[in-house]
């Protein structure tokens, strides 16, 4: 039984900014520290490839002195409007109502809530009483592909169900006020929040891009090189700096079996969907890629556009390859890296 995906919608929060409007408050966060010290950061902000952010909060509110409790109340409350606002375009992008759905995933590892973001959803939208629900924390970067990779399996082994993914994170709402390291700036200069949701379906008749496989890579003993630390303050952003050497030394073993198994070589891919993690992750991947004769050039628009949005992010980039319009038969490989640390890749077909 084919699964597909057959509609996809993005949500953006209220506020934004263009980094060079994000300059003013970041130097003002930097009043005490040196001079030579904060011409680095703000060098870092303006080279992080990331022209324009969205967020939950104004500027304001992220430089001020908020407490871990006032952040978290934020993301709950303006998380749970994003993810209704994406569902509700996502499910008109299908023709079909909420009650047609049969498994909701939710991602989000940006914010602490219990109960989950699909229960608010359930009760917000009128849902059925016996969908399934699955809530995924701890995966990152890479929720957005695993949560489409749970979504399949559980529709191939139910035919003529219907799932929908939603990722939404809030990035912003981590920022440590008092943390001047190079992980907390770095990330400060390539994060953004967003929203996105994907509805999947395993109708015989459903139209869409066809998930033929998917599958983890595992990296051994890289359990600190990304996630998060929960302080006092929120969640304190973990990410090791060998993090693009680490993909760019995997690189071939990521890629080519898998391909391998579904009788495809990276000559056959004509489309690539991957994360953009950040400007050194997409350089080091762009280079691998360009290599074997292929360009990520959504995924730097996206980057670009946005920022990095945590799980959410490569849904962007899947949305611009749906809304496209692709060639029946050309085939598309979704990749991105999250804590673990691991590789999660979707092979598709349209």
């Amino acid at each position: 039984m084919p699964v597909k995906i057959s509609a996809i919608a993005k949500q953006l929060p209220p506020y934004t900014r263009e980094t060079k409007d994000i300059l003013p408050f970041v130097e003002l966060w930097l009043e005490g520290q040196e001079d030579r010290f904060k011409r680095k950061v703000l060098k870092i902000f303006e080279n992080a490839a990331v022209d324009r952010r969205y967020s939950i909060m104004d500027a304001e509110e992220v430089f001020l002195k908020t407490s871990f409790e006032e952040k978290n109340d934020i993301y709950t409350r303006e998380g749970i409007k994003l993810a209704e606002a994406a569902l509700i375009k996502a499910l008109d992008n299908a023709n079909l109502e909420a009650k047609d759905i049969d498994y909701i995933i939710t991602v989000s590892c940006t914010g602490i809530m219990i109960p989950s973001l699909d229960a608010y959803l359930i009760n917000r939208l009128n849902m059925r009483e016996d969908i399934v629900r699955l809530p995924v924390t701890e995966m990152g970067c890479a929720a957005g592909v695993s949560g489409i990779l749970y979504a399949k399996n559980f529709l191939k082994a139910n035919p003529n169900k219907r799932a929908v993914v939603i990722a939404m994170e809030s990035p912003t709402a981590t920022f440590q006020l008092d943390d001047y390291s190079m992980v907390n700036i770095v990330s400060a200069a390539i994060f953004g929040d967003g929203c996105a949701s994907v509805i999947l379906s395993s109708y015989e008749d459903e139209t869409g891009p066809e998930i033929l496989d998917e599958s983890m890579y595992h990296f051994y003993q890289a359990e600190h090189m990304m996630g998060f630390k929960l302080r006092n303050t929120g969640l304190q952003m973990v990410l090791d700096q060998t993090v693009p050497q680490t993909i760019a030394d995997h690189f071939p073993a990521i890629i080519h079996p898998f391909l391998e198994q579904n009788d495809l070589s990276i000559s056959d891919i004509q489309h690539l969907v991957f994360h953009p993690g950040g400007k050194k992750i997409v350089q080091t991947v762009e280079d691998l890629f360009g290599d074997l004769g292929k360009n990520i050039d959504d995924t730097k628009e996206v980057l670009r556009l946005y920022g990095n949005m945590s799980s959410a992010t490569v849904l962007y980039v899947l949305e611009r390859f749906i809304e496209r319009g692709i060639n029946k038969g050309e085939y598309g490989l979704m990749l991105s890296f999250g804590p673990g640390f691991s590789a999660q890749r979707i092979l598709l077909r349209w």
